[in-house]
């Protein structure tokens, strides 16, 4: 029962989000999902098989596109987080060059959409240049 009421919640806050990113400034939305990930991770495969296929389809990747990042190989640029990434996969949901939240690990797909229905309620829109 309460995972059903989190998905309408979800899915009310990711339309208000979509409205929102809708009536920005084309280009201004500067959010991402940066995904921390290694080499022999099975949580990583994990993810793979039961997210990272429909990921792009989702309303979430359009607010937050998802860039990967492998912790042994990359170093990554343009991300600043606000402590180091130690266990994989880490999540991190960055506004604006900003650190909003992480998600630390994977444990099934209705944890990783409900973390993240969380922190994309977190996101704000860039502001409007009509009202400034």
């Amino acid at each position: 029962m309460y995972h059903i009421m989190a998905r309408m919640l979800l899915k009310s806050m990711l339309l208000c989000a979509m409205l929102a990113s809708a009536l920005a400034p084309a280009g201004a939305w500067a959010a991402e999902l940066v995904m921390f990930e290694r080499d022999g991770c099975v949580w990583c495969a994990r993810w793979d098989r039961e997210v990272g296929p429909i990921y792009g389809k989702t309303a979430e990747a359009k607010l937050l596109p998802l860039r990967r990042v492998n912790i042994d190989r990359d170093k990554p640029s343009g991300v600043a987080v606000n402590s180091p990434v130690i266990f994989t996969p880490t999540f991190v949901v960055m506004d604006n060059g900003r650190e909003i939240g992480r998600i630390t690990g994977y444990i099934n797909d209705d944890a990783f959409w409900g973390l993240l229905g969380t922190m994309v309620a977190k996101l704000t829109p860039p502001p409007d240049p009509k009202h400034t």
